[in-house]
């Protein structure tokens, strides 16, 4: 797979063929000659007496996902640094984000209470092996659900890595704000200081949005004590019922209401002081 390969397959990034925009690139589903799919994400461009200020996070992506294996973390194919853009080459994730498939009414119903859960649980699974089984440690820093790619099972995979960070023991590990605001903590986003809590926060606020259908808001703090702290998940209990997403059935099978209550409650008890 070579520059050509990908401009052929994506007919030079013609715009038939972009599935989503980022902040840093836009993305383009690509077909090899060989048969097999694959996601280009082709830099934005810049004007050409400016430096792009894309690199260092173009760079970032590489050096991490080229060190990184795990099933619930996007596969990175390959890259090119090329003087007329610069793209990476991805494996390809077919129904695309929690945000765009909880915008969608058919989307979200068919993305139901088990498959919801699920997704938590490897976003997590992914956050754990990030945070505890890598050396130095990794903090994503823009956990979100625009981040959060599913496949055909329903299976979910934290993408986009430009702005993660590797943390430095020898280090105060403090950074401009990087990441999307309303999935930051405010108080580690004021002083600048990058640990594994900025993506546990980000990824409460992402399993309440899972939960709920929607990103709560400004309501996140009083959803999460609201749901956290729900005794039992009944029919009676009108405040978890009243905030879960409605266009799903109210969940009566006891193994998934034991999951979502116990989803409910990542939030109110965190993996971290």
């Amino acid at each position: 797979m070579v520059y050509e390969d990908i401009i052929e397959a994506t007919q030079d990034f013609d715009n038939k063929y972009l599935i989503g925009v980022g902040g840093f690139g836009s993305v383009y589903k690509a077909k090899m000659s060989s048969g097999q799919v694959v996601a280009a994400k082709k830099l934005h461009s810049t004007p050409n007496d400016e430096e792009m200020p894309n690199l260092k996070t173009f760079h970032r992506e590489i050096q991490v996902l080229t060190e990184i294996r795990h099933r619930n973390i996007v596969k990175l194919y390959g890259f090119c640094s090329h003087s007329r853009c610069c793209f990476l080459v991805y494996e390809i994730i077919e129904r695309g984000s929690v945000h765009k498939i909880l915008a969608n009414d058919e989307e979200a119903v068919e993305f139901n209470w088990k498959r919801r859960v699920n997704v938590v649980k490897d976003v997590a699974n992914a956050l754990c092996y990030m945070h505890h089984d890598c050396s130095p440690p990794i903090v994503h820093r823009d956990i979100s659900a625009k981040n959060v790619l599913l496949d055909l099972e329903y299976e979910a995979h934290v993408s986009d890595f430009g702005t993660s960070k590797l943390l430095n023991p020898d280090s105060s590990n403090w950074t401009s704000f990087a990441g999307t605001f309303d999935y930051a903590a405010h108080e580690l986003a004021y002083t600048m200081e990058v640990n594994e809590k900025c993506d546990v926060y980000s990824f409460g606020i992402l399993a309440l949005e899972i939960l709920l259908g929607k990103h709560p808001g400004d309501a996140a703090s009083s959803s999460c004590m609201t749901m956290g702290h729900a005794s039992t998940l009944d029919d009676n209990n009108s405040l978890v019922k009243d905030k879960l997403d409605h266009r799903l059935s109210f969940p009566t099978n006891p193994t998934t209401v034991e999951l979502v209550r116990s989803d409910s409650n990542c939030w109110a008890s965190p993996p971290y002081p």
